[in-house]
């Protein structure tokens, strides 16, 4: 049975197999979109507030 996934960038039904070289994007264009978007600092990974003394007992 094959595996399909959506590709991140427009959503469409996308293959999940070896001869797709894209995965898990459809097309070079999709996947080329989404490093732009990297590229422009678009997506975000929250930082955690940590304490400003690193040897402060919080942290064991």
């Amino acid at each position: 049975m094959a595996t399909f996934v959506n590709c991140p960038t427009c959503n469409s039904k996308v293959e999940w197999i070896t001869e797709n070289r894209f995965r898990p994007f459809c097309s070079e264009r999709c996947k080329q979109i989404d490093l732009g978007a990297w590229a422009e600092e678009k997506y975000t990974i929250p930082a955690v507030n940590l304490p400003e003394d690193p040897e402060s007992e919080d942290l064991h």
